[in-house]
């Protein structure tokens, strides 16, 4: 495998994570990327212009560039509006990966499969793969059915049914289907009708250089926080999907027997009912008296959230839905013990009472209950914490990048999968 097109239209690996619709897709996108690039895999990154400011192609690193294709206006657009651009993108990608002497002598170098991320590159995807006779792989991050059965007021009603059904579709026609764990293939599997023996677990990883074990007080100060007093911590994007009001209960539980107890929230708001959210946490935290513990931290570069998660006592993730969790991760790298939903990924990521503690219902009392126990017991804190980090170096992008290139070898010695 010498060559790889790279599908992300909505969101670019360039993106700030935790702003609009950047997350954990952007940090997957770009640190598998460069494992790849650094695996001996050219990896060609197409997202959408959503700028004019920005160049047509950026070279992150040997063997990895981002090429921003024209689609739609060259502005941000809602991620429901993205839809009706995809058409485009495809042209774009195309003209693109067909164009003769454009990137030197790296032309003579031809792609050999694609790797969509979400749905809606999956849809560019399933068009390129009939056009270049290319097999198709597919990640897709998360699930419109899952969605709609952890959250379905979330499921818009215009659109209820259109995501899904393109899934559907996507999964029929790609070559492999890649899952981040056990409990997202099978409901691959189970919701969609995937043929079990093309969905592949890959589970991304995590940058250790970045993302380890530090001083608590030394991070603090880094900071600027106060040395006493627990701190919990919430990273991501501020929507109902990730639970950010869950975390703020849970603080307002610990009053009796923590009442220095402080939330950091590092994140903001995203998609179409972000600054609702936004707007809902502020009032929440008026309403439970919490104001004054309760402190927001615009969306940090990815590379700084290691210190973030070192000044922690715990890290807390009340997510609805995840089909992995990185922050569960990248928290658990750097040893601070993991509160979070019982949900997706983040059960193959927590151990429960062994790295950290998985919830059930979105109780902020249980929350509070696993939080005040690890705060009440050092030495529990320090087993779940010294727990995580073995736990964590499980997982590399180095790791990931070698089993993708397995998988990409044996899908161009094979014959593609014909649409059903």
């Amino acid at each position: 495998m010498r060559r790889l097109a790279v599908l992300s239209l909505h969101t670019s690996p360039l993106a700030q994570p935790g702003t609009g619709d950047g997350g954990g897709m952007n940090v997957y996108v770009r640190e598998l990327s460069a494992a790849l690039a650094r695996a001996g895999v050219q990896c060609d990154v197409y997202t959408r212009a959503s700028s004019d400011d920005l160049a047509a192609t950026v070279d992150i690193e040997p063997g990895f560039r981002v090429h921003h294709v024209a689609a739609g206006p060259p502005a941000p657009l809602e991620k429901e509006a993205l839809i009706d651009v995809v058409d485009e993108f495809a042209d774009g990608v195309l003209k693109s990966m067909t164009a003769a002497g454009r990137f030197g002598t790296d032309d003579d170098v031809p792609f050999e499969a694609i790797h969509a991320n979400y749905w809606l590159s999956g849809i560019a995807g399933h068009a390129i793969k009939h056009e270049l006779g290319l097999p198709l792989v597919s990640t897709f991050h998360t699930l419109d059915r899952v969605k709609a059965e952890s959250s379905p007021e979330l499921v818009e009603a215009h659109s209820r049914h259109v995501r899904a059904e393109a899934e559907a579709a996507i999964i029929r026609c790609s070559d492999t289907v890649l899952a981040s764990c056990s409990v997202e293939a099978a409901q691959i599997s189970d919701l969609y009708g995937a043929d079990p023996t093309r969905i592949r677990i890959v589970a991304p990883g995590v940058d250790h250089a970045f993302f380890g074990p530090g001083d608590r007080a030394q991070a603090r100060r880094a900071l600027g926080l106060a040395a006493e007093g627990p701190l919990l911590l919430f990273v991501g994007r501020i929507q109902p999907l990730k639970g950010l009001a869950v975390a703020v209960a849970a603080l307002a539980s610990l009053n009796r027997d923590h009442p220095d107890a402080r939330l950091m929230v590092v994140g903001g708001p995203s998609g179409p009912h972000g600054d609702t959210e936004v707007a809902r946490m502020e009032a929440l935290v008026d309403d439970l008296g919490v104001a004054d513990r309760v402190i927001f931290v615009p969306p940090q570069p990815h590379e700084l959230l290691s210190t973030y998660y070192r000044a922690a006592d715990v890290s807390v993730v009340p997510s609805r839905a995840e089909s992995f969790g990185l922050v569960a991760l990248e928290a658990a790298a750097c040893g601070t013990p993991v509160v979070a939903s019982d949900v997706g990924g983040l059960r193959s990521l927590v151990d429960h009472g062994r790295t950290g503690y998985l919830v059930e219902e979105p109780d902020p009392e249980a929350y509070a209950g696993w939080v005040r126990q690890i705060l009440a017991e050092p030495m529990l804190a320090e087993r779940l914490s010294a727990g995580s980090v073995l736990r964590a170096q499980r997982y590399t992008w180095a790791r990931a990048a070698r089993l993708l290139v397995e998988i990409y070898a044996d899908l161009t010695l094979g014959r593609l999968v014909e649409c059903r």
